[in-house]
């Protein structure tokens, strides 16, 4: 090579050194479905959307609401009209502005449209007033306690409506939301890529200029990227693998305690006696030891639970507490139900950890006369698999939300968009609508109480364990923080 040559390319590689720092790349355990937010429904997505699609409110490290594309929101004293004032000046990613036009039309959007994953979300909500160009009101048909914890997530994420309708429902092929991000491209199972959106809200706290997000569901290849430079930071760090990045002076760790649930879902609608006979589910659970499978796979790094919450949660029903591992008991079961060696197919995703859940659960309940037959299926399959009602079992994941009502109502009341159970009682409906029409503790905490009363005899769920969201990111990464909810802010992310 030339001395010209030479010098043209490390002058090349030079200039484009400090673009490509701005650039992060974040391996993700899946690739997200639909980039829309009324139809999302998984955890990637939520990554995906946070650097997309601002929300009306956002919530801080102590999970309480604070403002994001509202300022303020006062709720009337019969606690059944809500008026939000929106921050002036922003506009969606195509120029549009974001007025109370364009959220009530938001609004209306995750409530109307057919198959819409919002919808169970804010179903109390009636109608959607504007009262000038940046307040509108929300008329709600009863008093609805968890309205503005359901705003932090994806029902409160603004969509432009001139993009929406022009779309349709190709929507989510180009979203355009009110984010610091705008949307680049999408090749499915390889990448996402946004850039930053100049006209955002809050740009001078934007310092990333790119993000390419990269579905790598194998942990070990993910980090494997990490180490090697290829990834700036991973979300769902494997517990096992946790001491060898600490031990990495390249590298740090985040970590929180997701507010959802690891759990198994049974298909009640299916004619086997898993399904049919509440003492066959009962001794499914009875055979398996949650804090040896914490162990086992996790190496002791999650949370066992048996409810929607954690057991530190202050809406936790400490009349349930964890029930230890009694194959006795799980046997007895099974001789009162008339069953032997019943045969459930366990449905788990074909990532790196959900097949060793679904071994050790395959064992333990092995003891206790079940014959497990696990079923490997990519992750959007599975999804697809529950919604058509096409399994028994589900070894499903929930992310989870800030107020209880986040994890239970869309799984549990009848008829819900994430009902894959197909249950249906009516205790338990009176049980959600009561926590729902009250923001007083006491009575909460009585629905839930009422609610854990029915469902821990029904069983249409085994609630397993909580995760420890890890995350492992270069030391070139700063200005990360650890929220609740186990998303990434990408305010104040700076790479060196």
């Amino acid at each position: 090579m030339s001395r010209l040559a030479l010098a043209v390319l490390l002058a090349g590689t030079l200039l484009a050194a400090p673009a490509q720092a701005q650039t992060l790349r974040f391996g993700l355990m899946e690739d997200p479905d639909a980039l829309d937010p009324t139809f999302a429904r998984t955890f990637t997505s939520r990554m995906v959307f946070a650097a997309l699609c601002d929300k009306l409110v956002d919530i801080g490290p102590d999970l309480k609401p604070v403002p994001q594309l509202a300022t303020s929101w006062s709720l009337s004293e019969d606690e059944k009209v809500l008026t939000m004032t929106l921050r002036p000046g922003v506009t969606f990613h195509d120029g549009e502005p974001l007025n109370a036009a364009a959220a009530k039309f938001s609004i209306e959007r995750h409530l109307k449209t057919p198959g819409s994953q919002r919808r169970g979300e804010i179903a109390p909500i009636d109608t959607v007033e504007v009262v000038d160009d940046l307040t509108f009101r929300i008329n709600l048909k009863t008093p609805f306690a968890p309205l503005l914890a359901q705003f932090t997530d994806r029902s409160g994420m603004m969509v432009s409506p001139k993009a929406a309708q022009a779309l349709g429902d190709k929507f989510s092929t180009a979203p355009v939301c009110a984010g610091p991000f705008k949307f680049v491209e999408r090749v499915p199972q390889d990448r996402i890529v946004v850039e930053r959106y100049d006209g955002y809200w809050n740009k001078d706290q934007i310092q990333i200029k790119r993000i390419e997000f990269r579905p790598i569901p194998d942990g070990t290849v993910r980090l494997t990227n990490l180490r090697s430079g290829q990834l700036d930071l991973l979300e769902r760090l494997a517990p096992n693998d946790l001491a060898q990045v600490k031990r990495d002076a390249k590298l740090k760790v985040g970590s929180t305690v997701e507010l959802g649930f690891q759990s198994i879902v049974f298909n009640l609608a299916k004619d086997t006696p898993l399904a049919t006979d509440p003492r066959v589910r009962a001794a499914f659970e009875a055979a398996i030891d949650r804090n040896a499978l914490n162990q086992v796979v996790f190496n002791g790094e999650f949370v066992a639970g048996n409810q929607w919450v954690q057991p530190k949660n202050p809406n936790y029903v400490a009349e349930y507490p964890i029930p230890k591992r009694d194959i006795a008991k799980a046997k007895a079961l099974l001789a009162q139900a008339g069953v032997k060696n019943p045969v459930v197919n366990l449905t788990v995703y074909a990532n790196s950890e959900a097949p060793l859940v679904g071994q050790v659960i395959q064992a333990m309940t092995k003891e206790a006369g079940f014959d497990v037959r696990l079923q490997a299926t990519d992750f959007t399959t599975a999804l697809d698999l529950a919604d058509k009602g096409n399994f028994e079992a589900y070894l499903y994941n929930w992310s989870g939300r800030p107020d209880p009502d986040g994890n239970t109502f869309s799984f549990l009341a009848c008829k819900t968009p994430l009902n894959y159970s197909r249950y249906c009682n009516p205790e338990a409906e009176a049980a959600m609508t009561a926590e729902r029409a009250s923001t007083e503790t006491v009575k909460r905490k009585a629905a839930w109480k009422a609610l854990a009363d029915r469902t821990q005899a029904d069983r249409p769920f085994v609630y397993l364990f909580h995760r420890r969201l890890l995350w492992a990111f270069s030391t070139k990464l700063s200005g990360f923080g650890e929220y609740p909810d186990g998303l990434v802010r990408y305010t104040g992310l700076k790479l060196d």
